[in-house]
């Protein structure tokens, strides 16, 4: 087997033991997996590879049939969600759709695909990112946008659909939100997976710090397009994405003309001291003491009073992955700095939201919460 600068994942072996089966991203577009099988018949050192999928869209986690001589594999692309597919491990390829969940009313034709692009970060390195622009969007005119910031700070956005459900959810949001004339902007700023080493490990010690500003420069590529008013940009994110939006809107107070936190930690010093979430804290910051002005950096909560534009929080009471008590702590700080901003908690609600009734009300009040900051609507 050979090392390769692209991200591999979801290994099989095949029921003989001769083959392994992984999906691994493109090199000229991360976000586009295709699967491949390594056949190790003649010994790893005579290991040979041979690429099963091809096209756009993402394919991931392959599964042996009992006979080895198929895999079943997850696939989504611009205008497809999620499906089981099969493809043979012999002859020409040949992919076979087994699965069919999507809502069969939706005009697959109005989907926005998006494009790979990449724009300059602050310190000069290029920051990836997919960019989404409405159909028939009229470019001799200003339009708002959207800055969506992905959460985890080790996942990535992919080229179509999200593999992940929790984040297909906010996929299929985004496409409602171009059909209402917005841009918007997904980066994979540094630390996200998919990019090779040096970006997935360039913030160690520093949450919060370049990977965050990695967002704020969104705003000058947006800029650059020339069709994007940089008046009507909105920022949003969920978990680590409410941690940034919290930081973009502080450390840059005026940049932006809104954001939308989900979520998000307010204080890593606090999330280090929880009992679940300290030893993740520590694998990326180290402990407080040792490293004081890196949590200083990780705090949005030290500079809430630098808030200048409209903020609204959702958090869910019942989320074990970041603790409804840090949106508590967050609405303390906005209540003493006499802030105004809008807040909806979910009882009983976990950190993705998956209820229908919870699902509605929120992106009804992300709705809103857009087009009258955006775009002037009451």
């Amino acid at each position: 087997m050979t090392r390769t600068p692209v991200q591999e994942g979801g290994l099989a072996w095949s029921p003989d033991g001769t083959r392994i089966a992984f999906d691994a991203n493109s090199a000229a577009a991360p976000g586009r997996r295709a699967l491949w099988v390594a056949d190790l018949t003649g010994g790893p050192a005579a290991a040979t590879l041979h690429e099963l999928t091809e096209g756009r869209g993402t394919n991931i986690e392959p599964a042996w049939s009992p006979d080895g001589r198929r895999l079943v594999y997850q696939h989504t692309d611009p205008e497809n969600s999620a499906d089981l597919y099969t493809v043979a491990d012999a002859g020409a390829p040949q992919a076979v759709r087994l699965t069919s969940s999507f809502p069969p009313g939706i005009d697959r034709s109005s989907l926005v695909a998006p494009e790979f692009v990449h724009y300059r970060a602050a310190d000069g390195q290029e920051v990836p990112a997919w960019l989404f622009v409405p159909k028939n969007l009229d470019r001799t005119k200003k339009h708002p946008a959207i800055i969506w910031i992905h959460g985890d700070g080790i996942n990535q956005n992919f080229d179509g659909w999200h593999v992940e459900r929790n984040y297909s959810v906010y996929y299929s949001f985004h496409q409602y939100l171009l059909q209402q004339g917005c841009v918007v902007l997904a980066p994979d700023y540094r630390g996200s997976i998919g990019y090779g080493k040096a970006w997935r490990q360039g913030v160690f010690l520093d949450a919060g710090g370049q990977d965050a500003q990695d967002t704020v420069e969104g705003v000058k590529y947006l800029a650059s397009l020339g069709y994007v008013d940089t008046s009507r940009i909105g920022v949003w994110g969920l978990s680590y994405g409410g941690f940034f939006t919290l930081l973009d809107l502080t450390n840059a107070p005026t940049t932006f003309a809104c954001g939308v936190d989900v979520a998000g930690v307010v204080d890593y010093r606090m999330y280090y001291e929880d009992p679940w979430h300290g030893s993740w804290t520590y694998g990326r910051l180290r402990a407080p003491a040792d490293n004081p002005k890196a949590y200083d950096v990780a705090s949005p909560l030290m500079r809430i009073d630098r808030l200048e534009r409209p903020l609204l929080i959702l958090h869910g009471t019942a989320d074990v992955n970041v603790p409804f008590i840090e949106s508590v702590r967050l609405i303390d700080a906005l209540l003493e700095d006499r802030k105004t901003f809008d807040f909806m908690m979910y009882p009983g609600e976990f950190h993705y939201f998956t209820r229908e009734h919870v699902l509605r009300d929120a992106w009804h009040r992300v709705d809103r919460f857009f087009a009258k900051h955006l775009k002037g609507e009451e």
